[in-house]
C-alpha cells in the first residue's frame, strides 16, 4: 500500500506502491536504493541510457511526496552565477543612483543595501537548500556528465555539508537538506570522489513485461495486440547496434503515434512513415526503413504467433 501524500514510505514494499500510483513501474532494486537514499539522506545517483527514465523518478518523488521539484538543468559552461546565484545587477545600480539623487552619501549603508537579499537572485542550488524545515524540495540535478570537472568539484561541498557561502552575506545552511537525485547518461565519467557521496544505481531498460505495461497506463487507447508488436519490435531494435537505442518516451510517444494514426497492427509502410518518433538520426532509419527493418518485422511477428 503507498503511503499518505506527502508522507515517506517506510519500507520498499511501499516505495514500490508509491511509484506505481504515480504510474512508474521500478523494480525492486531501483525502489530499494531509493528507499535507502530516503531514508539516509544521501543523494541518489542514477546512471543510464538517454530515455529510461532517470529524470522521471524526480519529478514522480515530488508529485508523490507533494515537495517542490527544483531542476538544474547542466550543460558544458555552467558556472556558478547561473546554478547557484548571482545579484541584480541593473536594480543595483538604479538604487545607487536613486540613492545619489536622494543626496544620500553614507557609502556603507549604500553597499549594505544594495547587497541585501532583495537583490539576490537564487539559482537552483540556493533554492534548494533555502527551503523552510519540513517542506525540504527533491533536487534534480540532471545531466551532470553535460558539465566540467570544475562545477563537479564545487557541488563536493554542497552535496557534502548543504551549504554556500556568499561573501557578502555569509554563509546559508539548509534547515533540511533537500531530496537530491543526480542523472547521467554517462558521456564522460563523474569522479569518485562525488560519487562515494551518493547512493548509486543503473536505470536500464525494462523488460517486456514492464514495458508493455508501461505502454498500457500511458496509452490507454493502443490495443493490445498492437502495443504487443510495439513492445517486442522495440526489444529487438535495442540488440541492433544503432547510434541511439529508442527510449521509453521514444516506445511511448510511437504508441501514441499508431494510436492517432488508427493502426492496429505494424506493417512496413507504417512503421517506415512513423520511424521519425522512435529514431532521431537519420542514419538509423536509412539502416532500419529497409530490408533490415522487413526481416525484424517479420522475426516479431513469427515470434508473436508463436507465443500465441
Amino acid at each position: 500500500m503507498a503511503p499518505a501524500t506527502g508522507e515517506l514510505p517506510q519500507s520498499i514494499d511501499e516505495t514500490m506502491a508509491m511509484l506505481e500510483a504515480q504510474d512508474y513501474l521500478a523494480g525492486t532494486a531501483l525502489a530499494t536504493v531509493l528507499f535507502l537514499a530516503l531514508r539516509m539522506k544521501r543523494p541518489l545517483f542514477l546512471e543510464g541510457e538517454a530515455g529510461v527514465g532517470k529524470t522521471e523518478v524526480a519529478k514522480v518523488l515530488a508529485r508523490a511526496l507533494d515537495r517542490p521539484l527544483i531542476r538544474l538543468q547542466c550543460y558544458e559552461g555552467l558556472d556558478v552565477a547561473s546554478a547557484v546565484y548571482e545579484w541584480n545587477y541593473p536594480a543595483q545600480m538604479l538604487e545607487i543612483r536613486l540613492s545619489e539623487a536622494a543626496g544620500t552619501v553614507d557609502r556603507r549603508r549604500v553597499e549594505s543595501d544594495i547587497f541585501s537579499e532583495r537583490f539576490l537572485i537564487r539559482r537552483p542550488v540556493l533554492q534548494a537548500i533555502s527551503a523552510e524545515s519540513g517542506r525540504a524540495p527533491v533536487f534534480l540535478i540532471d545531466e551532470l556528465d553535460r558539465t566540467d570537472e570544475a562545477f563537479e568539484a564545487f557541488l563536493l561541498e554542497v552535496l557534502s555539508d548543504f551549504q554556500v557561502t556568499i561573501p557578502e552575506l555569509g554563509t546559508i545552511r539548509a534547515a533540511e537538506p533537500p531530496i537530491v537525485i543526480i542523472t547521467t547518461n554517462r558521456t564522460r565519467e563523474i569522479h569518485d570522489a562525488l560519487k562515494r557521496r551518493c547512493l548509486y544505481h543503473w536505470v536500464d531498460y525494462p523488460k517486456a513485461a514492464q514495458e508493455l505495461e508501461i505502454i498500457r497506463r500511458k496509452v490507454p487507447g493502443c490495443n493490445t495486440a498492437l502495443s504487443r508488436e510495439i513492445i517486442a519490435y522495440v526489444q529487438r531494435l535495442r540488440t541492433i547496434d544503432l547510434f541511439k537505442n529508442p527510449g521509453v518516451a521514444e516506445t511511448i510517444d510511437w504508441a501514441t503515434a499508431l494510436t492517432e494514426l488508427d493502426r492496429l497492427a505494424l506493417d512496413p509502410e507504417t512503421i517506415a512513415d512513423t520511424l521519425g518518433t522512435l529514431l532521431k538520426y537519420q542514419d538509423d532509419i536509412a539502416r532500419i526503413d529497409g530490408a533490415e527493418g522487413r526481416k525484424l518485422l517479420a522475426e516479431v511477428k513469427a515470434e508473436l504467433l508463436t507465443a500465441g
